[in-house]
């Protein structure tokens, strides 16, 4: 009997006339990224989770400088947590070229034992004159290095795109609105109440409405999708969940941290015991013990569905993407910052892009299809189950604190 489809919630609206162009990794994504910002005429918004300035990632410092020296007006968030203190001699070079920095929510690990203090700005986002949109997983961190692990033999696997189109005003909206509450929670912390109201009223003002390029009906179908706290609450995992509840084909899911909760999990199932191919492709060298450990219970039901779990093997993986249906009309993608887990779908601010283009999906397939097949290790679901019990009592474990986190918050997943 054929299963139903899983529910999915409100219907995501893509509009025409957009380019996106993927990117793979920092090699494809700094040397654009910083051909625009030194472009740039006007204005630059930068978002990221981390900024670290090691090998490549001192380009885009520089392309930052050079820009604020000719006049732009250039904004950098970054998050508390992610990047950290930011290092005096570059705290230096970006006051001295009129680089406006904010951190948001500045932590010490130990404040992290306090759940309010868990909502982190992990989106990666970059406008360039409210012309072009960088959206993607990757931080500026170069690929071949890594804060806790040093340098890597292989480079981190990762997505990104840049894109024109009515996406781009709606982003730079956003992170307006982000900039002015941060400068207000600055000010009023620093008692400087009338420019905290004054920030306010600033992050309050709309802009005009996001416009569509001249070729309404032509170009490619976007969307840009926010995750926050207040009115996008679920938004990206409802579009995760129609568009697998739509598949007939095929599911593609690359993701770093995956630990879905039961809706995602009902919806892969389903759509394997419905006769589509979901292969996931997940982290086999991984950088957080918890995230790792916890994900794994879950396996199990996944793998009896016959889903296939490929683990990338190389490098780490630090991919957030997914393309469903590629070869299908209207294929669905996916590229953006949000894993498939609690901390990114319940409290972090996230963005990612949806397209509907056959072009675009395909060669994300590909690059996908070609991961699993030459650098990821095929998971044997006989062999998942016989693993050793030191391994399944240290997953159980995993799973079992991360659940309670989750329950400390006041969230169900």
């Amino acid at each position: 009997m054929k299963q139903p489809a899983a529910r999915a919630g409100k219907r995501i609206i893509l509009q025409s006339g957009h380019e996106v162009r993927l990117l793979q990794g920092t090699l494809e994504l700094f040397p654009s990224l910083v051909a625009d910002m030194d472009a740039a005429k006007d204005c630059i918004q930068f978002e990221t989770y981390i900024f670290d300035c090691t090998a490549s990632g001192e380009d885009i410092a520089d392309a930052l400088i050079r820009a604020a020296q000719r006049g732009v007006d250039v904004r950098l968030a970054v998050d508390g947590f992610g990047t950290g203190p930011i290092p005096a001699p570059l705290r230096e070079r970006f006051d001295a070229a009129g680089v406006q920095l904010q951190v948001f929510s500045a932590v010490s690990q130990l404040a992290l034992l306090l759940p309010r203090h868990w909502r982190r700005l992990h989106r990666k986002l970059c406008v360039v004159d409210d012309e072009v949109l960088y959206c993607g997983g990757i931080n500026v961190l170069d690929d071949f290095y890594d804060p806790n692990h040093g340098a890597l033999t292989a480079p981190r696997f990762d997505f990104a795109v840049r894109a024109k189109g009515a996406v781009v005003e709606q982003a730079s909206d956003n992170m307006d609105k982000l900039w002015w509450r941060m400068r207000a929670v600055h000010d009023a912390r620093n008692r400087r109440i009338s420019s905290a109201v004054a920030d306010l009223r600033a992050a309050g003002v709309a802009r005009t409405a996001a416009r569509l390029s001249d070729a309404k009906t032509r170009g490619m179908r976007a969307a840009l999708l926010f995750r926050d706290n207040l009115r996008n609450r679920a938004r990206i995992e409802k579009a995760y969940l129609r568009a697998i509840a739509n598949a007939r084909q095929d599911i593609i899911i690359a993701n770093a941290y995956f630990l879905p909760g039961r809706k995602l999990r009902r919806a892969l199932i389903l759509a394997a015991q419905r006769g589509v191919k979901v292969r996931l492709l997940l982290q086999g060298k991984y950088e957080y013990f918890m995230q790792y450990h916890a994900s794994r219970p879950v396996y199990g039901a996944l793998l009896a569905a016959g889903v296939q779990i490929h683990e990338y093997a190389p490098s780490f993986l630090h991919a957030k993407v997914a393309v469903i249906d590629a070869y299908v009309e209207k294929p669905w993608a996916t590229v953006g910052s949000s894993n498939l887990e609690p901390l990114s779908l319940l409290l972090a601010r996230e963005a990612n892009v949806v397209v509907e283009d056959a072009e675009f999906a395909q060669d994300l397939h590909r690059r996908l299809e070609l991961a699993m097949e030459h650098e990821g290790e095929l998971m044997d679901p006989q062999g998942f189950a016989s693993r050793p019990l030191r391994q399944r009592v240290l997953d159980h474990i995993a799973s079992a604190i991360m659940r309670s986190l989750i329950w400390v918050t006041g969230n169900r997943y």
